[in-house]
């Protein structure tokens, strides 16, 4: 598989679903590290809401609009770009909103600056509608949406 090829494998997704359902009304987040075949997710614990507790000037979101991988998996999600399977894809759920990359996850994906994909999940309360990756676009013009989608994934019913 090639860096430019968005496959992720079916059971993965199914899992990215499952936890995205599991975790509704609040996000869910992980990422997925390697490529193909051989690719496996690491499902993370939403940070959001404790991060909001201790500051909400500073996080004035919670869990239900924005995610924050904390503690020791911070650590590990770094730590694993040494590896040989590195993350490749960072996931999060929008719940009720839709799959769309927001201004609060681009700014984060540029400050953050890891070479990876975004996927980000529409789950509704009826259904998990669908999943869409979105990928940096280094020719983006200034003022205009650095992420561009680059693949859709169909939904399941909830």
């Amino acid at each position: 598989m090639s860096d430019a090829d968005p496959a992720i494998p079916a059971a993965l997704l199914a899992r990215i679903y499952a936890q995205a359902r599991a975790e509704f009304p609040s996000e869910c987040c992980g990422y997925l590290r390697g490529r193909g075949e051989t690719m496996r997710l690491v499902q993370c614990k939403n940070f959001q809401d404790r991060l909001h507790a201790v500051d909400p000037e500073s996080y004035p979101r919670t869990s239900a609009n924005g995610y924050n991988f904390g503690g020791r998996e911070q650590i590990d999600f770094a730590n694993s770009f040494d590896a040989a399977d590195p993350p490749t894809i960072i996931y999060h759920s929008h719940p009720r909103v839709g799959a769309y990359f927001s201004a609060e996850d681009e700014a984060a994906a540029l400050g953050a600056g890891w070479s990876v994909d975004y996927l980000v999940v529409d789950a509704q309360d009826d259904a998990i509608r669908e999943a869409v990756l979105f990928r940096r676009d280094p020719a983006a013009a200034p003022g205009s949406p650095a992420f561009v989608a680059i693949a859709r994934f169909p939904g399941e019913a909830v």
